[in-house]
């Protein structure tokens, strides 16, 4: 059991949580949740001991084995494998005295590794590694890439592994699903259900929490609540305890109004002094309920096309990929379904429109193509075959999975607006940054100290300030809170145009999208399921697989 009592946390000056008093019980799978600010990752920095509280204590077993995912991964020359293996410590502190024994001929020390993996079931650690690393999308042909040679995202991946691959029984999981697409999350999922430990998660992903949570722990307003159920579960809780709060609160109010009446009218009469002493006794004791104050809720809105033709964008017979010369590369999850002439072609004679009032998720498993098949919509990669056709009022709003990261340092807001509609006054595009929820001076901060969900809502800005009339958007949510994904939902369902969604958020893209198309084994067609379906094909597929495989026999927390 996890204990927090009388417990208080500041950083710096501000003060996160205070008097929280708060018990979670082994097994647990809790999702924390609070919006951006409220000292979710906070939290988390005390259970690891990287910070202390500012008051009360925290309680935590004896001999409690902590796993957390690493924020940053150094360009090591490993292979991914053998850094994801390194997350069990005992099992990789035995393999090293093996490979020191062997290379110094110590027989009876290799012996003595080899009963010790026996011992610690080491000997299956690469084949768990192995499993995880698929599971989270690295071909296989990947394993032995050196860490140095992924891109950051993929990193966060290998650090998410070696998590996973780490005995625990508590599991500390901060926004695990960014950087993940659909298939890994899906994956990841079905992981943590088996999970025998504690999982203590921040997400964004209703979804996922409703999908794993057991309790749901509610940070708002320097106070902790624990809820039983998942993150629906919470919200139909919590409304229901608002409603309660302000009957409470009015009820005590009206009282409060009779008894202030009824002194004010009779204090200074003989007769009803008694009476009137006993209504000031009882107005001292109204537990002073707070009212329910609304919180504002972000409202954004992508602008009505200035055209919108019926047919916009069309893929006849097209091959998409990437061309080999130079350095070029997919990337380490990217396969080629044909490779010559000096281009991988990722998918054949594709055969895509795209007309007004169309919203399509693109689904398919991890490197199949959809980053490819939208990057050719774009007109970002040149055709390797066939042909792509454009109305001439077509206006596209692009979102790829680097968008945030082009966003220029030391510029704020405005200045990225006045780089592309030079000619607007300050005052409009401060109006316009307001509805974006970047008010009063925001709209004038350097971008450096933004958080990504506010750059991830700037970027998002930048694009519906065209008003175009398609959208493309590969991953948006990364970055963003629950509340500014409710939003963006509200937004893209509202939109006149066509939308062409690439998104691990299937609560996102169940409420925006009408239709899926599915890219996979090099080709893009038509899915007639939903996600469950799609879901149930991904596992008679095999892309799932790998269960926890942690904390046996010996190796057991005391």
């Amino acid at each position: 059991m996890i204990a927090l009592k009388n417990f208080a946390l500041r950083r710096g000056e501000r003060l996160l949580l205070s008097d929280v008093d708060i018990a979670l019980h082994a097994g647990a799978k809790v999702g924390v949740v609070g919006r951006n600010g409220c000292g979710k990752s906070s939290l988390f920095a005390v259970v690891m001991g990287e910070i202390e509280p500012d008051k009360g204590d925290i309680d935590l077993p004896n001999r409690l084995r902590i796993a957390s995912v690493a924020q940053e991964t150094p360009a090591l020359p490993d292979a991914a494998i053998d850094f994801v293996v390194s997350g069990d410590t005992e099992v990789h502190a035995v393999l090293e005295a093996e490979r020191a024994a062997t290379a110094a001929e110590d027989w009876d020390a290799v012996a003595a590794a080899h009963q010790k993996l026996a011992e610690i079931n080491g000997y299956d650690a690469e084949a768990r590694a192995g499993r995880l690393l698929h599971g989270l999308g690295f071909k296989a042909d990947t394993h032995r890439m050196a860490v140095a040679e992924f891109s950051g995202g993929w990193r966060v991946r290998l650090n998410l592994a070696r998590a996973l691959m780490t005995p625990s029984d508590l599991l500390l999981l901060d926004e695990p699903t960014n950087h993940l697409d659909l298939d890994a999350v899906l994956w990841l999922e079905q992981w943590l259900q088996k999970y025998p430990g504690m999982l203590l998660m921040i997400s964004h992903d209703r979804e996922f929490l409703d999908g794993l949570c057991t309790h749901t722990l509610h940070l708002h307003e320097q106070r902790a609540k624990l809820y039983t159920g998942d993150y629906t579960s919470f919200e139909h809780q919590r409304a229901e305890h608002l409603r309660l709060q302000q009957i409470a609160f009015e009820k005590e109010q009206a009282e409060r109004a009779h008894l202030e009446a009824f002194i004010a009218r009779f204090k200074a009469k003989a007769s009803k002094a008694k009476q009137a002493q006993s209504r000031v006794k009882r107005l001292a004791k109204l537990s002073g309920t707070e009212a329910v104050r609304a919180e504002r809720q972000i409202r954004i809105n992508f602008p009505e096309p200035v055209k919108l033709p019926h047919s916009l964008l069309r893929l006849n017979h097209v091959d998409a990929g990437y061309t080999l010369k130079g350095n070029a590369h997919a990337g380490p999850s990217d396969h080629a379904v044909v490779e010559d002439h000096g281009h991988a072609v990722i998918v054949k004679n594709v055969k895509f429109g795209l007309e007004a009032g169309d919203r399509i998720g693109l689904l398919g498993p991890n490197g199949a193509g959809k980053s490819t098949l939208v990057k050719t919509l774009v007109g970002e990669l040149p055709l390797l075959a066939g042909e792509r056709t454009a109305h001439p009022d077509l206006v596209l709003g692009y979102f790829a999975q680097h968008t945030v990261e082009s966003l220029h340092e030391g510029q704020t807001p405005i200045d990225h607006l006045r780089e592309i509609a030079p000619g607007v006054s300050t005052q409009d595009f401060r109006d316009y940054l307001g509805r974006w929820n970047f008010p009063g001076d925001r709209a004038f901060e350097v971008i450096d100290g933004f958080s990504g969900g506010e750059r991830a809502r700037l970027a998002l800005a930048l694009i519906a300030w065209r008003k175009p009339n398609v959208l493309l958007l590969d991953e948006p949510t990364n970055h963003l809170d629950l509340e500014m994904r409710e939003a963006l939902a509200e937004a893209l369902s509202d939109f006149d145009g066509a939308i062409v969604l690439v998104s691990h958020d299937r609560h996102l893209t169940g409420l925006v999208c009408d239709t899926f198309w599915r890219v996979a084994d090099g080709k893009v067609e038509e899915f007639k399921g939903d996600l469950d379906e799609y879901a149930a094909w991904l596992r008679a597929r095999g892309s799932g697989g790998g269960t926890p495989e942690q904390g046996k026999g010996k190796r057991a927390a005391a």
